[in-house]
């Protein structure tokens, strides 16, 4: 097992030419970058005499866990990616922090930088996640890292909503490419919080087989000018602009056209000129029972419909006959709800 500690440093060839003749406490104390990437390291040891790191290499190592680093207030780099690290821990005295670069681990959860006040990068792409989960973010973390946090890398984590990150307001570059993305909507809704946002990639993510998505995204952030690669030109954004605000101004006028046109009747039986409308279930009655007509019609020498056919005239009659059956309300003037509405009646009909 390498462990990286006071004796590791001592040995290495590098900072062996560095501090020459210098007594190894006195050159440790005023040391601050240290690199031991790629080499095999699986702990963290005490390290406490490096009092001034600002910046720490160790990436592409076989850490397992963080830890040992409390020393390093004055730590502001932080370089931990393709590891085996679990989860997010004992960083909080690192008030200093400003990038932390997290990828390629095992870590399914971003938690546990709380406090940390000045972290403008957090880089945590390409987690080894169990098959079938999705990177999550710890509500709590997420509100600590509201003000400070501008640059988010979380691309190839599974994730399929980002509407958590809304709370992010000061995001100015979002990388989530290779994710499940797909909700064109939530999108919008995230992404005009983002008032700062400059660059942006979502490349190979569902929502950009969506129509109209560059579209949409161009107007919704006014101050993208980066988007899956691509640069965004004025001139584009001008028109899209112009063309939305058409689009609406269409939209507007012809609502306040439906607004001043005349209103419905409130009846449920609405009356049109010339003819009744009869509701549905009234005419279904009437259709329903073509045989049951009033002899009075053909009584009184009005031409009968052809066999098989029903007189147009005569479902009119029957309709309104039925209607001031079942409502009182709705019979001609002088006329008896208990008797088939008169000859005259159903002609002029």
């Amino acid at each position: 097992m390498v462990r990286l500690n006071v004796d590791l440093i001592a040995k290495s060839s590098i900072h062996i030419k560095n501090r020459r003749d210098e007594p190894l406490g006195q050159y440790l104390k005023k040391l601050t970058h240290l690199n031991f990437s790629n080499k095999n390291i699986e702990n963290i040891d005490d390290l406490s005499l490096c009092r001034k790191l600002t910046v720490l290499y160790l990436y592409d190592n076989q850490i397992t866990q963080i830890c040992n680093l409390s020393f390093a207030s004055n730590l502001t780099h932080l370089y931990l990616q393709n590891n085996n690290i679990t989860h997010i821990e004992n960083l909080s005295s690192l008030q200093r922090l400003s990038k932390l670069y997290l990828g390629g681990n095992c870590i399914t959860v971003v938690e546990g930088l709380e406090g940390l006040e000045e972290l403008q990068e957090l880089h945590i792409e390409s987690q080894r996640l169990p098959l079938g989960e999705k990177l999550l973010f710890d509500p709590r973390t997420l509100h600590s890292l509201s003000k400070s946090l501008s640059v988010f890398n979380v691309r190839n984590n599974g994730i399929d909503d980002i509407k958590e990150l809304v709370i992010l307001r000061n995001i100015t570059q979002f990388f989530g490419e290779d994710n499940k993305i797909q909700n064109l909507k939530e999108l919008e809704l995230v992404f005009s919080q983002w008032s700062l946002l400059w660059r942006m990639d979502l490349s190979r993510n569902p929502v950009c087989n969506k129509p109209k998505y560059r579209d949409t995204i161009i107007m919704t952030c006014k101050t993208l000018e980066v988007l899956d690669g691509k640069d965004i030109n004025e001139t584009s954004r001008q028109f899209l602009m112009n063309w939305k605000a058409s689009k609406e101004a269409k939209k507007r006028i012809k609502d306040e056209r439906l607004r001043s046109a005349p209103g419905a009747f409130s009846n449920p039986v609405e009356f049109h000129i010339g003819k009744p409308c009869v509701p549905r279930k009234h005419l279904e009655f009437v259709l329903d029972k073509p045989h049951n007509l009033p002899s009075s019609v053909g009584d009184q020498g009005v031409r009968q419909p052809l066999p098989g056919r029903l007189d147009r005239r005569q479902i009119h009659g029957n309709e309104v006959r039925h209607l001031s059956l079942k409502k009182p309300q709705f019979a001609l003037a002088g006329q008896d709800v208990s008797e088939p509405p008169s000859l005259l009646t159903q002609v002029s009909l």
